[in-house]
């Protein structure tokens, strides 16, 4: 327990308005951790696995219609409604204060109310924040101890000061029509209630990490980001880090636990991996930016998760893993998922736990399926990954799904522009998932369903960041390994092939490398991507780099629109750099606008 009144007085607030038969102050020991699974392995809500091929590795299955973030469900919770901005949905405080009171009346009745202090970031860090979760879930309270740092030392770190996140959560009676996750940036405050999953229940995910966290961030002068953190180790050099934004199913987490080509092994590259999802950044003593990871573990997506996609992706669930609507294999007890490999099991539970075989029409596993894993468990995991300093980031990378419109990579002409490179990124949609292809699903600095005020001030504070770190300002890039050739079909390999992309954006930061002037900034020549060991010839690198001015005068019409959105808030600075595009691609400002 802590000695600190204002947790002291919240917790005493919630027990009396949640009224749960006892409570649990979780000390982040391995003695209690293994008293509270023995209780989820006696309730249910955990299914032991084989002990000997996954040792310490257990199944959860949630509710059916619980298994995704709802963003329809999920608010902002702020005084004026601008200033949640037209991207996020928003509630009056004083009204959903009221609202949530009634739903949290009673809610843990004859339920154990776990009290989970945990630190977001590294221990001694001054970049980390802490948090304290109360949840009525099992399930999350040994995905926190996975996800954070928990225990005793966060009660010490805290002492006496109130600067602290308030996260209750209670699956109550998972009703969706009563689920809300709703933050409340003026007070620091996340309330979650009707949602059991991880992305709606672990307070430290998305709600802390990045809603929240961009608001303190704004407030105090640095950048919480939905990014990857790379090291890379050239031969015989020092490790250069890159922090990375991608929408989701764009290679995000296997681009965080790259495994360099043979040929660049051979040579001695080496890769570390600092994190897979959040990045918060600082400017440093020496005025460059330094990031760290606020996080402990992985919560990643399971299917099409493998030894060839992401190898160490598959080494990280080995052990000490919490693997959530997945298919049972019932043949040895362990787990199964599409595209994990191509022999189904033959016996098996699907991730509702119903008979399944791979003739029985339906998904085995949950297409949102997770893995929860201990970073340490990560064959790549970084040596800095608990320096409270961070590391020095060298190049900040954009990237979306793109089949034609843009290069393979290019580099933003300063801070400014890559300020807006990172504003106008997105994806396009295919036809499985909307019935039309290529429609462009803007995702600014794949932050549109996690930034927790208004995304032009949003863009404004990126812009006055950039003016703080003047000439250290990590170089900004867009990448795009999804260009496709008239059958459709992608050009570049992708996965581990990426890093020779990385190697030519780590010679720019360099001041090395060369690089063709674009409409849309700085390309390389063909001949500056190393293609050494690949089946592709300099003209295939040059159709990958090519830039159709036809398709972008479409796409700045399409840029525009999305500006318009924020009215005054959009900074002047992003109508210049699109307007100088138009320029550049021989527009004049009204046929951009048509």
């Amino acid at each position: 327990m802590t000695a600190n009144l204002t947790v002291k007085e919240w917790v005493q607030k919630c027990t009396s308005l949640c009224r749960p038969d006892r409570v649990v102050w979780v000390d982040g020991s391995e003695e209690q951790a293994k008293a509270i699974r023995q209780e989820a392995l006696s309730t249910g809500e955990l299914i032991e696995l084989n002990q000997e091929k996954l040792p310490g590795c257990y199944l959860h299955r949630s509710d059916p219609d619980d298994v995704a973030r709802v963003e329809h469900r999920t608010f902002i919770c702020c005084e004026k409604e601008e200033d949640a901005g037209p991207t996020n949905n928003w509630l009056d405080p004083k009204e959903t204060y009221e609202t949530l009171e009634k739903l949290y009346d009673g809610c843990m009745a004859g339920r154990t109310m776990y009290v989970i202090p945990f630190l977001m970031g590294p221990y001694g860090s001054p970049s980390s924040k802490i948090g304290v979760e109360i949840t009525d879930s099992i399930y999350v309270t040994l995905s926190m101890l996975i996800m954070t740092r928990v225990g005793e030392r966060v009660w010490e770190e805290l002492g006496d000061s109130n600067d602290w996140v308030r996260c209750l959560h209670s699956k109550a009676q998972l009703d969706p029509e009563n689920r809300y996750i709703c933050h409340f940036p003026q007070d620091n405050t996340i309330l979650s209630i009707n949602s059991g999953y991880g992305g709606n229940a672990l307070m430290g995910k998305k709600c802390f990490a990045l809603r929240i966290a961009s608001c303190l961030a704004r407030d105090e002068g640095w950048l919480a980001e939905h990014m990857l953190i790379l090291g890379i180790q050239p031969p015989g050099g020092d490790v250069k880090y890159v922090a990375a934004a991608f929408p989701s199913a764009c290679g995000k987490t296997n681009l965080a636990m790259i495994i360099p080509p043979e040929i660049f092994q051979q040579k001695g590259y080496k890769t570390w991996c600092v994190g897979d999802d959040i990045a918060w950044m600082h400017i440093g003593k020496d005025g460059r930016l330094y990031a760290i990871n606020a996080e402990k573990g992985f919560f990643g997506v399971a299917p099409g998760t493998n030894a060839k996609s992401n190898y160490n992706a598959m080494a990280t669930t080995q052990k000490n893993t919490i693997f959530t609507n997945v298919a049972l294999n019932l043949d040895d007890n362990t787990v199964w998922w599409e595209g994990m490999n191509k022999t189904p099991p033959e016996h098996a539970l699907d991730w509702k736990g119903n008979p399944w075989t791979a003739e029985s029409g339906r998904p085995g596993a949950h297409p949102n399926s997770r893995f929860t894993a201990p970073s340490e468990n990560c064959p790549m995991i970084s040596p800095k990954f608990d320096d409270p300093e961070g590391v020095p980031i060298s190049a900040i990378i954009f990237g979306g799904r793109r089949a034609k419109t843009a290069p393979l990579v290019y580099q933003s002409r300063d801070w400014k522009s890559g300020v807006f490179v990172g504003s106008i990124m997105g994806s396009e949609t295919t036809a499985a998932a909307t019935g039309k292809v290529g429609v462009v699903r803007r995702d600014p600095m794949a932050m549109l369903p996690f930034c927790g005020y208004n995304m032009g001030d949003y863009f404004g504070h990126w812009l006055e960041m950039g003016e703080r770190l003047g000439d250290k300002a990590p170089k900004v890039f867009n990448v795009n390994w999804f260009r496709t050739d008239e059958n459709g079909k992608f050009i570049w390999p992708g996965f581990g092939e990426n890093m020779r992309v990385l190697e030519w954006i780590l010679a720019r930061c360099e001041g090395e490398g060369g690089a063709n002037e674009t409409p849309i900034g700085f390309e390389p020549r063909p001949e500056d991507i190393n293609i050494e060991g690949l089946d592709l010839d300099v003209e295939t690198v040059r159709q990958l780099l090519g830039v159709d001015p036809g398709l972008w005068k479409e796409e700045v019409k399409d840029i525009r629109a999305f500006y318009e959105k924020f009215g005054e808030k959009l900074p002047k600075e992003l109508w210049q750099e699109l307007a100088q595009l138009e320029e550049r691609l021989g527009l004049t400002v009204a046929e951009g606008a048509k």
